[in-house]
């Protein structure tokens, strides 16, 4: 299967797709175009999703591939991702985790979970978020309850906020969709300490990566 030459990423909601439209043209090989299609919050892409994958089975081409992004929340990770998978099987698209369990290169669509919530991955790169907010504290990850941005308790996107208050930003709330735009221009992925983002940047490159020649 050759290497992707284009993406199409299905996210759960404009914050996410304002990260990415911002994050993917640095990190993407050159070559590799990418299009990111947000819906109306979680449930409406769960419910939605079987519906689109069976449209995209229809007539993906082979240098095409597709991302699922969803947020864990407090479900469980590992009935989450079968979910996932079931309902891309359903649709007829090759998941990655059927892939790699059968040995094969060769894959139509990544399922790929933000541990719990798309915040998580600005605290796993606190640098970044200096450079958006350069007067937050740089200890802020060496502090009880943020060393794991995967394991952050409370809800993500509430403690991001909070943090940011203390240092006089966003005093009358977060602004969800100017901050993942800001955090998507600073984020490294070689800095990230999130294993959710981690996994998701792992079939990025998986996806536009050449495949390997065989030996004759």
């Amino acid at each position: 299967m050759p290497a992707a030459r284009h993406l199409v990423l299905l996210v759960e909601e404009p914050s996410m797709e304002a990260f990415l439209q911002a994050l993917l043209p640095r990190v993407l090989p050159q070559g590799c175009s990418f299009q990111v299609r947000a819906f109306q919050g979680k449930d409406d892409l769960l419910a939605k999703l079987e519906s689109r994958l069976r449209a995209y089975a229809q007539y993906l081409p082979s240098d095409w591939r597709l991302i699922v992004v969803v947020d864990r929340d407090d479900e469980d990770c590992q009935a989450l991702k079968a979910r996932l998978n079931a309902l891309s099987d359903r649709a007829g698209l090759l998941s990655r985790s059927q892939a790699v369990a059968a040995g094969a290169a060769d894959w139509q669509v990544a399922h790929r979970i933000a541990v719990e919530e798309l915040e998580a991955w600005y605290f796993g790169d606190w640098q970044a978020v200096q450079a958006a907010y350069p007067r937050v504290s740089p200890g802020i990850p060496r502090g009880r309850g943020f060393r794991d941005p995967d394991a952050i308790a409370g809800g993500t996107w509430e403690a991001f906020e909070r943090v940011l208050q203390r240092h006089g930003y966003f005093k009358a709330g977060l602004a969800k969709i100017q901050a993942a735009r800001e955090l998507g221009r600073h984020l490294e992925p070689a800095r990230q300490r999130s294993p959710s983002f981690q996994a998701f940047h792992a079939a990025l490159i998986d996806a536009c990566a050449e495949p390997v020649q065989q030996q004759a």
